[in-house]
């Protein structure tokens, strides 16, 4: 469906739930109603035509995109050979992270050293793999969800446990912007099921904060990471007092 389609398609959506009829819209454009049903089963809207439309239903074009957008069903998580081709190539594992946090081409090519050939080639692979759909100038669209999850314990994954999670902790965290909170103690399963859904409500909001900032200038914009895990564990320095091997991790909620 070409994206002009899509538009129209989700400006009948608005129009029906606010109970606009083609006569409501024929009024407010001084058209015939039969010259309005033909101008959406052509669906050949100019620029104006459609704002005045839009204008009826008290809306901006920019409302009608981010509905579009909304309404798409993304890919929530990415196949192991779709991650394996992301590790196997670290070029295009760095634009496949930009690209997921809404970079431009242009934003790309000012800030890190790939010539516009390198990646426009990386763009057409990350087309190829389902990610993103590739546009005219480089421009693309997300077929992936912003907050999609990796695979677990996949090549993502290994590659954090690896490498990056090294990098991440060597850190006193005491930096402008960094926090690093510690805390132990002794919890019911009812209590840690608890906490495993405040882990993803707090990394759904990160999510929602990333979105958010996307209209900010990118001068405006930092890279962050953060890390939410949690696990029942006794640290070695108290299992290797044990006179018997604890049992007590049966029973206990899967992640």
């Amino acid at each position: 469906m070409s994206q002009t389609a899509a538009l129209v398609n989700e400006l009948k959506r608005v129009l029906r739930e606010q109970r606009i009829t083609y006569q409501d819209v024929a009024a407010h454009l001084g058209l015939s109603e039969a010259s309005v049903k033909r101008l959406f089963a052509e669906q050949k809207f100019s620029l104006v035509r459609l704002e005045q439309v839009l204008e009826l239903a008290q809306m901006e074009i920019t409302d009608l995109v981010e509905r579009l957008h909304a309404s798409r069903e993304y890919v929530s998580e990415l196949t192991p050979d779709q991650e394996q081709a992301l590790v196997a190539d670290p070029q295009l594992l760095v634009i496949a992270l930009l690209v997921l946090n809404r970079w431009s081409a242009a934003e790309i090519l000012a800030t890190y050293d790939f010539s516009e050939r390198e990646l426009q080639k990386q763009l057409i692979r990350l087309d190829r793999l389902k990610m993103i759909e590739l546009l005219p100038f480089n421009r693309y669209r997300l077929l992936i969800a912003r907050n999609f999850t990796w695979q677990n314990n996949g090549p993502v994954q290994k590659l954090f446990a690896n490498q990056i999670q090294t990098e991440f902790f060597d850190s006193a965290f005491a930096a402008p912007g960094e926090r690093l909170r510690f805390v132990a103690g002794t919890l019911s399963p009812d209590s840690i099921t608890q906490l495993h859904r405040e882990i993803d409500r707090l990394a759904t909001r990160f999510d929602e904060l990333v979105e958010r900032d996307t209209k900010l200038p990118l001068q405006r914009r930092y890279g962050c990471s953060a890390v939410f895990a949690f696990r029942p564990m006794e640290y070695s320095m108290f299992a290797r007092h044990r006179r018997t091997p604890s049992e007590k991790l049966v029973g206990l909620p899967k992640s």
